[in-house]
């Protein structure tokens, strides 16, 4: 499961990938976040054609809703690895629509999970493009998970697909044929969690996570 995650990585320590195509005035806006909640603004890596950095909103938002902040439809910000094939909402953006999604550590029940050497990493998951009447589009995402690794286990079955690096071309790469698709399952198992460690983390009255 992964609802919280964070991005303390400054701009000019970020993998280089997010900078080869990224919005103007990003290297002047951009600001580390403690705290990334589902509904937040999130930097993402996708590709149409082209590897290319852009904020999305975290909660999936079906491409054929007629309402999508109507009040009771789901937008969901966690989609199983497992099964990505088999749903009809997520179907059509696995196969075309896969993104990368930057992260200095995420949370689990009070713990905060990161590289051993503060490394940023890549959250697998998938998005989508949602067209109003109007013409004015909204792109959203949600996180891949998987079955937790032993470090996690003991707080929860699931944790968020971690995307290894030099795999992001491939990742987010618009595909042709399903043999391509299963050549990513791979990535989407349990990770190693040799170079991770936890933290004791609380939360303060403002709902931002600290270190003990």
């Amino acid at each position: 499961m992964c609802s919280r995650f964070e991005l303390k990585t400054k701009f000019k320590n970020l993998p280089e990938v997010l900078k080869n195509d990224y919005p103007s005035g990003l290297e002047t806006k951009y600001e580390v976040q403690n705290l990334i909640r589902p509904t937040d603004p999130v930097l993402v890596i996708k590709n149409e054609g082209k590897m290319k950095t852009t904020f999305m909103t975290w909660g999936f938002i079906s491409p054929w809703a007629k309402e999508p902040f109507a009040k009771g439809i789901t937008r969901p910000f966690n989609a199983r690895s497992e099964t990505i094939e088999e749903k009809n909402l997520f179907r059509g953006s696995w196969k075309h629509k896969r993104c990368l999604i930057p992260a200095s550590g995420f949370f689990e029940r009070k713990k905060l999970f990161r590289k051993e050497n503060y490394e940023t990493f890549w959250l697998g998951g998938i998005w989508s493009k949602w067209t109003s009447s109007n013409g004015s589009e909204i792109e959203s995402c949600c996180i891949l998970t998987t079955e937790s690794n032993d470090l996690i286990k003991p707080l929860h079955h699931r944790m968020p697909v971690i995307v290894p690096n030099q795999y992001e071309e491939k990742w987010t790469a618009q595909v042709k044929d399903s043999n391509e698709l299963k050549c990513l399952f791979p990535i989407m198992s349990a990770w190693p969690q040799e170079g991770w460690v936890s933290e004791e983390v609380k939360q303060k009255e403002d709902n931002q996570m600290r270190l003990f």
